[in-house]
């Protein structure tokens, strides 16, 4: 029996927030660090500048506070008030000690659940889902969602592969139930457990554990093949973001905006191209930020939260290691007021 749509309650962003730490490294100080320079990785990444957190204190956990406060400082927001904190993050402050929980107790929000999610670049993402379910399901009323990530803390700042391309930083959602039908749609999520080959950290996790020799060589910073991940990305965001339209009876031209994964704006490109949608809905900052992982797509909402109007068609997709990877169809639930 089909369910009657009107029955459902949607969740939908009601507010953002973001931070990004001070400290700014262009490529032109990469060009001093590592043999490349500034022409080359605009061409290949689209980035020109990224966001890094130099100060040791200033943890993931740190800069999911300060995105936490920004959103509810500037929406008035009593955090008190939030049912759910959702941290989606691949650099926790500790192994064992959930990020989550200290970023709820920081900021405040003293009668709410909270737990992480680690699906690398996906991880933004897959939480939506898992804020929209909570909502629709009406467990909770409020829920932030953040996504953080300290990339700076697992670079290898010899390996122009990887040095070139991560930033730090963190962005912020509040999701509210919906009264006025605008909200999360659907989305559709995929992984493939071969991809944990072809991008990783190869020491320090339970398989191999760090040890002085594995330290001395480096097994414990970020490795990616990445004509692999560039192949794969572009496959999988093109054929979910496919579907997810195809799913809602959308066209190319009915969607407002397209909200990406800030990987490499190549594959920005081609996957976008694939949806014959117009480079001016393609909204990007990777030139700025480069790729902070699960904090691309807050961070891109954060920036752009003025451009958007209620009832706007968006569409979010993204990939990252495992291999994750998903799209969602979102309508806009409010008109900016600054």
């Amino acid at each position: 029996m089909k369910r009657d749509s009107s029955l459902v309650t949607k969740a939908a962003i009601t507010a953002v927030g973001s931070y990004v730490p001070e400290e700014v490294l262009t490529n032109h100080d990469l060009e001093q660090m590592v043999d490349t320079n500034d022409e080359w990785i605009r061409s290949r990444t689209g980035i020109s500048e990224r966001r890094i957190a130099k100060n040791p204190q200033h943890s993931t956990g740190f800069m999911a506070v300060k995105a936490a406060q920004n959103l509810c400082q500037n929406n008035h927001i009593d955090p008190s008030t939030i049912d759910l904190v959702l941290v989606a993050t691949i650099t926790p402050d500790y192994q064992v000690s959930s990020t989550a929980p200290y970023v709820a107790t920081q900021i405040g929000a003293t009668n709410a659940f909270a737990f992480d999610i680690s699906a690398a670049c996906s991880g933004f993402l897959y939480g939506m889902s898992t804020a929209a379910s909570f909502i629709s399901s009406n467990q909770y009323k409020k829920v932030l969602l953040i996504g953080a990530d300290k990339m700076s803390s697992i670079i290898d700042y010899t390996d122009r592969a990887t040095c070139i391309i991560f930033g730090d930083g963190a962005g912020a959602a509040l999701f509210e139930a919906s009264d006025n039908g605008f909200g999360f749609e659907n989305a559709i999520h995929g992984n493939d457990g071969i991809g944990r080959e072809y991008l990783n950290i190869q020491e320090g996790g339970s398989l191999y554990p760090i040890n002085e020799n594995t330290f001395n060589a480096g097994k414990h910073y970020l490795n990616q093949e990445g004509k692999t991940v560039f192949k794969y990305a572009v496959k999988h965001m093109a054929e979910t973001s496919k579907k997810v339209i195809q799913n809602n009876a959308l066209t190319a031209e009915e969607i407002d905006y397209v909200i990406a994964h800030q990987a490499n704006k190549r594959i920005i490109d081609a996957t976008t191209n694939h949806l014959g949608v117009a480079e001016e809905k393609v909204l990007t900052n990777i030139h700025k930020y480069g790729n902070t992982t699960a904090a691309t797509l807050p961070l891109l909402l954060a920036d752009f939260e003025s451009t958007f109007k209620k009832g706007d068609k968006l569409i979010f997709t993204a990939f990252g290691g495992g291999f994750t990877w998903g799209a969602a169809y979102l309508t806009w639930n409010y008109d900016y007021q600054n």
